[in-house]
């Protein structure tokens, strides 16, 4: 099969990159193979070649994906001029990617697959949607929301209990969603007041 024309590139590309991560998710690494992936979306080996190298490449560019989604949800959040409520909007943004493409969620900040290490190009492309929070942390400690104990530790806090809630939100493992979204709130309450000027 030739490369996709310029104008399927996107379509089959996302469909691919896709069905891997359903496959990842719902059967384990030993699941996925560019033969399986070709077959979930109808095309062949070849055009997984073409468009990702290899499986390791698929891998890659799954992996990218997530993040460039994730970006894109952090994109649409408005700046205000109220830097607390855009950084709680980030964090909804945040798991609302997550609850949106959780087939790409664990590849994107676990590892189930042992043998995918990013890159440093690609831990290159993934840092400005971490370098988001930091700078929306930023602004909370400018305008005397938080306390100065530095945007980036503030960020990293925000971010592993972002992170943990929505995993265990994937899992169910928080009750149904009434419970799930009462737990975020409450945690953001908690975290937030505790970093208060």
């Amino acid at each position: 099969m030739a490369r996709p024309r310029k104008r399927d590139y996107e379509t089959l590309r996302r469909e691919l990159i896709d069905a891997g991560g359903r496959i990842l998710a719902a059967e384990g690494p030993a699941a996925l193979s560019t033969r399986r992936v070709a077959q979930e979306t109808g095309t062949s080996t070849t055009a997984v070649y073409s468009l990702f190298g290899d499986k390791a490449g698929l891998l890659r560019e799954m992996f990218l994906e997530g993040f460039e989604r994730l970006a894109a949800a952090f994109a649409s959040v408005p700046r205000t001029d109220d830097p607390l409520a855009d950084l709680l909007a980030l964090g909804d943004a945040y798991r609302a990617n997550a609850r949106a493409n959780p087939h790409l969620y664990e590849l994107m900040f676990g590892r189930p697959v042992p043998e995918f290490q990013p890159d440093a190009a690609a831990s290159e492309r993934i840092q400005p949607t971490f370098d988001a929070l930091v700078e929306a942390c930023g602004r909370c400690v400018e305008q005397g929301v938080f306390a100065d104990i530095g945007a980036h530790s503030i960020a990293v806090q925000l971010n592993a209990m972002a992170h943990g809630l929505c995993s265990l939100g994937l899992r169910g493992a928080l009750g149904d969603e009434d419970e799930a979204n009462a737990h975020w709130k409450r945690a953001f309450a908690s975290l937030t007041r505790g970093l208060a000027a």
